[in-house]
């Protein structure tokens, strides 16, 4: 089964991924951690995106995608896998198209969480993390018991420079300006399938296990 994940920032996404991953018995494949990955190792696809980032470039389409069908490729991904973070642009989306196809299978769906902008404004903008361990705390719905200070170890709890209600905006502004036509193209072809993305995380998994059948 292939699946595509959509979501914006804050909207649970590594959450549910996590969930279905486990449920669904497939992989796992984000873009973020397949570049993490071979930019440690010094892959030569690592090094090839790497020379586009070093000249402030984005990696063009054919290299993203070179590193994504390098994951496809693996054993682990026989089977299926749940993508996320991929495909940003019409490009990779039709790269992918293709390669399934190629390869005698298809996008089973793609399942865009849809949360209100302000609901997700308010859930990061409030969000603190500890500069020591890394705990995060909510300065509404889970403050530490005192105020700057983790719960955990002591340590100072701040509000972190992306979670700043500016940049939160400018990130959302973001995700729909590059989203938006990629989720037209999937649309186009029947695949989109989306899901309410508030309330309790449970909620959120069941309507996406409706959602992908």
């Amino acid at each position: 089964m292939f699946i595509a994940l959509f979501g914006p920032p804050g909207a649970g996404k590594g959450t549910q991924a996590a969930f279905l991953c486990d449920e669904l018995g497939v992989p796992h494949v984000a873009t973020g951690d397949i570049f993490r990955k071979n930019l440690k190792e010094g892959t030569a696809l690592g090094e090839l995106a790497r020379s586009f980032m070093n000249k402030g470039q984005l990696v063009p389409d054919e290299v993203v995608w070179k590193l994504v069908a390098d994951r496809l490729a693996q054993a682990d991904a026989v089977g299926g896998v749940l993508f996320d973070g991929f495909p940003r642009s019409v490009r990779q989306a039709e790269l992918l198209l293709g390669w399934l196809e190629d390869n005698g299978k298809t996008l089973e769906c793609v399942a865009a969480l849809t949360v209100a902008d302000e609901s997700l404004v308010a859930r990061l903008s409030g969000r603190r993390t500890c500069m020591g361990c890394g705990a995060t705390y909510h300065s509404t719905h889970n403050p530490p018991a005192k105020e700057g200070s983790c719960d955990r170890c002591g340590g100072e709890v701040v509000q972190r420079e992306d979670d700043r209600e500016e940049t939160v905006r400018a990130r959302l502004a973001t995700y729909h300006r590059e989203t938006a036509p990629v989720l037209d193209f999937f649309k186009a072809r029947g695949l989109v399938s989306e899901v309410d993305g508030t309330g309790a995380i449970e909620s959120v998994t069941q309507r996406l296990r409706l959602a992908l059948g």
